[in-house]
């Protein structure tokens, strides 16, 4: 098999309509910028990493932000669910999505879940809070999501079923954290050598740590 396409889902980085559950401690502003971060080093992971096609799929509208080389496509559909068969729709496959939860992505990671996908009908990337951070397919098959219930803590184990109900032969990815809250946010960065995501955050803590102790700052 050729290499897959690969696929980011996210939305455009507006301030109240992205990583609100980083508010407080965050500002939306801070959510904001944190969740351009993550995506910016997702999406750089993604261009650095062999694939047929690299597509952005977008709620919202591309900017000057969008890496050389990465195609953007709209989503489609109401509910998590539709958007993510609309997008194997519409790129094709075989693809592998990810979202822009997890700046801790690095080509070499990615690289490895598109080797399995090459062994397998399916590839599944369990988070820790339930949910999953990957999902590749050898065919796009809207079926894939019908009735899986997304963004809860049984999303994972439920879409597991499916692809299992399916017939699909599917091969498990190692685990990954999501940055979902703040203490997801501090431990995904702990791991992280560098990228923009730790640098914003890292802004974002001191302007906290500012505001705990004004005499020392």
């Amino acid at each position: 098999m050729t290499a897959p396409a690969l696929i980011v889902l996210a939305k455009e980085p507006v301030p109240g309509r992205v990583k609100t559950r980083l508010c407080p401690p965050c500002t939306t502003d801070e959510a904001a910028s944190l969740a351009a971060a993550a995506l910016a080093d997702t999406l750089a992971a993604v261009a650095a990493t062999p694939a047929s096609r690299r597509v952005l799929v977008l709620d919202g509208h591309p900017g000057a932000w969008v890496p050389d080389g990465i195609e953007v496509l709209a989503q489609r559909g109401v509910g998590l669910a539709e958007r993510l068969g609309a997008a194997f729709d519409d790129v094709g496959a075989p693809a592998l999505l990810v979202g822009m939860d997890t700046p801790q992505l690095t080509p070499a990671r990615l690289a490895a879940a598109a080797d399995a996908l090459a062994r397998s009908d399916a590839v599944l990337g369990p988070s820790v809070d339930g949910g999953y951070w990957a999902i590749g397919l050898r065919r796009a098959d809207a079926r894939v999501f019908d009735g899986v219930p997304m963004s809860v803590a049984t999303t994972g184990a439920v879409q597991r079923a499916r692809l299992r109900t399916l017939g699909l032969r599917t091969t498990e990815l190692g685990a990954l954290r999501d940055v979902d809250r703040f203490g997801d946010a501090l431990a995904v960065a702990a791991g992280l050598d560098g990228g923009r995501f730790r640098a914003v955050l890292g802004e974002v803590a001191a302007r906290l740590r500012d505001e705990r102790d004004p005499v020392a700052a």
